[in-house]
């Protein structure tokens, strides 16, 4: 006798690539540990779903086609490879794809109940034509311009809160109106050559909650306010707290969290969709990562199931 699927009391759910994995070479800094560590901390407080695949046509939407179509066939130089950070595979090309897959299914239902996640994503580093940092399709550029042509906003804020700069994200959507591209990132981290966002925050090493709290509260959140956003991508980075091996902040646990709430809360006062992305996070403690990146699940049922 079968065991019967557990039943939930909200609408809500989250999509993860976690099983679809790649071939990584031994001791590499990638943390694919943390996606399946994510999905096994969230089992039981919402349904968890496999990413539906993207299609290249929407990837298409932001990036060179030709490009695409190199990557696809394995057609990459060894320059790009070091720019990507991964090697080059058949299995990265399609984690990638179903990584965006599930940022777009995240979108669709945060457009029906007023909050989707992503245990993914936010691969803000990714440039028309190039691939930077892990990232190789920019899901939130793809998002926002999916609302944007087919009617499902007027205008979409990108919230980005990975310790790292969204340099993809500003230079794919820098000349779009209908778009505001928001950063608080490290200052002296990578990339260390920064593209103009709408609004940068640059921070210094060693933040702390309280500071940047502050900056998130006094700063951000008036911006987005008066932007008037009718859909909101947040890219809730985990690399801000402290240990991680590229993050150079001093966030802890709590912060991160009052972090998320204080975002998720302002969003559904303001009655605006959000998708939550899961960004960077690569802490030397892995259990430190995998908690950090649930925060903001744990946070967005806090928000909008009670």
């Amino acid at each position: 006798m079968t065991a019967s699927p557990p039943t939930f009391s909200h609408p809500f759910r989250a999509y993860t690539p976690a099983a679809y994995t790649f071939p990584l070479p031994e001791g590499h800094r990638f943390p694919a540990y943390k996606y399946a560590g994510v999905r096994d901390r969230l089992a039981g407080l919402l349904p968890v779903l496999d990413t539906p695949n993207l299609r290249w046509a929407d990837a298409a939407r932001v990036h060179d086609p030709v490009w695409l179509r190199r990557w696809r066939r394995g057609e990459v130089t060894a320059a790009e490879e070091r720019a990507f950070g991964l090697p080059w595979s058949l299995g990265v090309v399609e984690r990638a794809r179903r990584a965006a897959g599930g940022s777009l299914a995240a979108l669709h239902d945060a457009l029906a109940v007023g909050w989707g996640a992503n245990l993914a994503g936010g691969t803000h580093h990714a440039f028309a034509a190039s691939a930077e940092g892990f990232c190789l399709v920019n899901d939130a550029a793809i998002l926002t311009r999916i609302a944007l042509d087919e009617g499902l906003a007027r205008r979409v804020a990108i919230l980005d809160l990975d310790v790292h700069q969204g340099n993809g994200t500003a230079a794919l959507l820098g000349a779009e109106a209908r778009a505001f591209t928001l950063s608080i990132h490290g200052e002296r981290n990578y990339p260390f050559r920064k593209e103009r966002s709408s609004l940068d925050l640059g921070l210094p090493d060693g933040v702390t909650d309280s500071e940047y709290l502050s900056v998130l509260r006094e700063s951000a959140l008036p911006a987005l306010q008066a932007f008037r956003p009718d859909l909101l991508l947040y890219l809730a980075g985990a690399d801000v707290l402290a240990g991680d091996r590229f993050g150079r902040f001093a966030l802890t646990l709590d912060g991160v969290y009052e972090r998320n709430h204080t975002v998720l809360t302002w969003a559904r006062t303001a009655g605006i969709p959000v998708v939550t992305l899961m960004a960077g996070g690569y802490n030397r403690d892995h259990s430190l990562t995998v908690e950090a990146h649930s925060s903001v699940v744990l946070a967005g049922l806090d928000v909008f199931a009670h």
